[in-house]
């Protein structure tokens, strides 16, 4: 598929998540975004019950392969931005962390997510929080502007994975982190997958083999690169696919 239909793709698919129940994690026809407990399918990949309690209601849609915000070890006063950031679970919690003097900012290209992340912030009051409708290959956001950056199985959905890894540098301050969670391949996927549009926003087809998706943050200019984690993930291992969440950290020199 050609960008533009996977992004048109990406966000009707994203759109319809806003829409859908708060019990149903997505497709039914993708085990990774089955319906199911969103709660403990949180829990499974990092969440503690004290993150799911400490978000508005409707923060959590279950979309993520992980948890980036544990990864960050995020300190106050720092200022935090998510790529992907959907109904702005993740946002929520790097608030938490960041405290009064610190501030999250949010991007996504779906505007219903964008919408719901504002709503959300509105009912849990959080005044650190920001959300902005945008690309994350084309950040809205300063040079040298953000401590951390955090993301959450989103960069596979980007079919120029190296350019969002090159704003991301952009962004970052000197010392700055990067902290993401996302899918990677072991080898490539059957081409009937790969052409799927439901794959695609199940964050299946757009996934880059591991190797791939590590030297792209190299040669954006990030040092000490590592992958610090990786699982399978309950649904996609039944179904046979070769691919996996991983963890990885880089800093910005």
């Amino acid at each position: 598929m050609k960008e533009q239909e996977i992004k048109k793709a990406v966000r009707k698919g994203y759109a319809n998540i806003v829409k859908q129940s708060p019990s149903c994690c997505g497709p039914k026809s993708l085990p990774s975004r089955s319906c199911c407990s969103t709660d403990a399918k949180s829990q499974a990949i990092g969440y503690s019950p004290e993150d799911l309690k400490s978000v508005p209601e409707g923060a959590n849609l279950g979309l993520g392969c992980g948890n980036p915000v544990a990864l960050a070890s995020l300190e106050k006063g720092e200022t935090v931005l998510d790529l992907g950031a959907g109904s702005g679970f993740d946002c929520f919690l790097a608030a938490n962390k960041v405290g009064k003097t610190g501030k999250v900012i949010g991007v996504d290209m779906t505007s219903e997510m964008v919408g719901q992340a504002r709503e959300n912030a509105r009912k849990g009051d959080y005044k650190n929080v920001e959300f902005h409708l945008g690309e994350i290959e084309n950040l809205p956001v300063a040079d040298s502007f953000v401590d951390v950056i955090i993301s959450n199985c989103v960069i596979n959905l980007s079919s120029d994975k190296s350019r969002v890894f090159q704003e991301a540098y952009r962004v970052l301050k000197p010392g700055g982190r990067l902290m993401v969670s996302d899918m990677v391949l072991l080898k490539e996927l059957p081409e009937s997958v790969k052409n799927s549009v439901e794959a695609y926003v199940g964050c299946i087809a757009g996934a880059s083999k591991k190797n791939d998706y590590l030297k792209m943050i190299e040669d954006a200019g990030f040092k000490n690169v590592e992958a610090v984690n990786e699982s399978e993930l309950r649904g996609v291992k039944e179904l046979g696919l070769p691919i996996f969440s991983i963890k990885v950290r880089a800093v910005k020199p």
